[in-house]
């Protein structure tokens, strides 16, 4: 880690990202990434960069996205960059065409983790959190009979990239499909709107056990919360938080490859989240499986839809 970015991390209060007075100084970040990874990330970028300005918003995936249709209602995108939690919610606005076409440097990203227009940034595993009194869950299967006995909680894909990616993974993957998500349902789960009310309903014990993001649920053990996180059976659902250009602005590629370089996976591995770089050592809580992209990007409004006639809502 660079002494510059070790002074970033050690500063009294992370650098607030927000306040861009729009001049040519300023760049603008839509964003749907955990506040402590986007002011550790841009306050590494602003002290690399003294000229640039990073104006940020940021707010759950339903948010931005209705901050992107107003922008285009008006004319064009407002943002120069979008870091979004997950592929599904970056792939609609490719083909929509607000992405630009941009080459940062994104040579350490591997193959997995891009596609032409957006690149991973981090990768965040959907996992199981239970409260300690509920009964037990090795599986994803497991969440049926705990739905049944102890009551299960999902966030809602409508309002969550995340959940959208789980609800992607369980319809695509053959040992699953929609079957799987109306099992869990006659069984009795409920939806909440993020991960994060996950955790909460858990450890206040309204359900026994939930699908939700590993490292908020570690956070919160490390807090004292009385919940276990579990690795299930086959394993995590693998994710990759990608970012995109949006704009000509010569800062948007430049911050992009910042984002993508060992400082800026550095900077994201110190909040706790899985760095893509090969180069930022990490160890990987448990087996990780994932979906096929290409197949969701084809289906995420049949697969919206079918959620939601299951669930209601």
């Amino acid at each position: 880690m660079s002494r510059r970015l070790l002074a970033v991390f050690l500063a009294a209060g992370v650098l607030s990202a927000c306040g861009g007075d729009g001049g040519a100084g300023t760049l603008v970040l839509y964003t749907t990434v955990t506040q402590n990874t986007v002011d550790t990330v841009v306050a590494a970028f602003e002290a690399d960069n003294p000229g640039v300005a990073v104006e940020v918003f940021r707010a759950p995936t339903g948010e931005v996205n209705a901050r992107i249709a107003a922008d285009l209602r008006e004319g064009d995108i407002q943002a120069d960059v979008l870091w979004l939690t997950d592929p599904l919610s970056m792939q609609q606005w490719e083909a929509r065409g607000v992405l630009r076409v941009a080459a940062p440097d994104a040579t350490a990203v591997p193959a997995e983790y891009r596609q032409d227009r957006f690149w991973g940034t981090r990768v965040l595993n959907l996992v199981v959190v239970r409260h300690r009194d509920g009964p037990a869950v090795a599986s994803w299967d497991d969440l049926v009979s705990a739905a049944a006995t102890g009551g299960v909680v999902l966030p809602d894909p409508a309002f969550a990239g995340s959940a959208f990616a789980a609800v992607a993974y369980f319809a695509i993957a053959d040992d699953y499909g929609f079957a799987y998500l109306e099992a869990l349902h006659a069984a009795g789960a409920a939806v909440v709107a993020a991960p994060g009310d996950v955790i909460t309903a858990v450890a206040e014990g309204q359900y026994a056990a939930g699908i939700t993001l590993d490292v908020p649920a570690a956070d919160a053990v490390a807090d004292g919360s009385p919940i276990e996180i579990v690795w299930p059976s086959p394993g995590a659902i693998a994710i990759y938080s990608p970012i995109a250009v949006t704009s000509a602005a010569g800062a948007a590629t430049d911050f992009v490859s910042f984002v993508l370089g060992i400082e800026g996976q550095t900077a994201i591995a110190s909040t706790g989240w899985q760095p893509v770089h090969p180069g930022v050592p990490w160890e990987v809580g448990g087996p990780q499986v994932t979906l096929d992209w290409e197949q969701a990007f084809d289906r995420q409004q049949e697969l919206l839809d079918a959620f939601r006639a299951i669930f209601g809502g």
